[in-house]
Formats: C-alpha cells, sequence, structure tokens
C-alpha cells in the first residue's frame, strides 16, 4: 500500500496530518502541519473524488462519478523509468 505524501512548499519538509473529517461520500477536509519545528506552516486541504478511472468489482449503486476520459486514465499510470542499453564494449 502507497501512502500519499505531501511536501511543504516553504521548506521542502514533509507535511503530517493533524487530524481529518469526512464532509461527504466523496470529500474529506485535513488539517496538515509541517514536520519541520522552523517552519511550522499549517494548512487545511480538501481531498476530492473526482472522477472513476476503473468501475468496482463491488458496485455501489449510491456511488456515481463521471468515468475518466483516456487524458486523465493515461495520467494516472505510474511512469517507468527505463534506462539505455549499455554500449557493447563499455
Amino acid at each position: 500500500m502507497s501512502t500519499y505524501k505531501m511536501v511543504c512548499p516553504h521548506c521542502l519538509s514533509r507535511m503530517r496530518i493533524r487530524t481529518s473529517e469526512g464532509r461527504h461520500i466523496f470529500l474529506r477536509v485535513a488539517y496538515l502541519q509541517c514536520t519541520s519545528e522552523a517552519c511550522g506552516w499549517s494548512v487545511r486541504a480538501e481531498f476530492e473524488m473526482t472522477h472513476e478511472l476503473s468501475p468496482s468489482g463491488m458496485p455501489n449503486p449510491a456511488v456515481r462519478l463521471p468515468s475518466a476520459g483516456s487524458d486523465l486514465r493515461s495520467a494516472a499510470r505510474p511512469v517507468v523509468a527505463v534506462e539505455p542499453p549499455e554500449e557493447i564494449g563499455e
């Protein structure tokens, strides 16, 4: 399982979620704080589910989101770094 990591835009330290609350089935409000004691920046953030990338194998009829277009689906694919092949004789 991956963990979403937020970075402080001021000092580039990691942010921690201090608390969060569900506002809607698709919306969660979170209160974050920078882990750098010298910085201490805090912020309110919203995490919203906006588009369905692939259908559920156990669909809930109450869940209705627009289907993502191909541009959103391709943006969600992980980027795989491919190393160039070594030159023969190196």
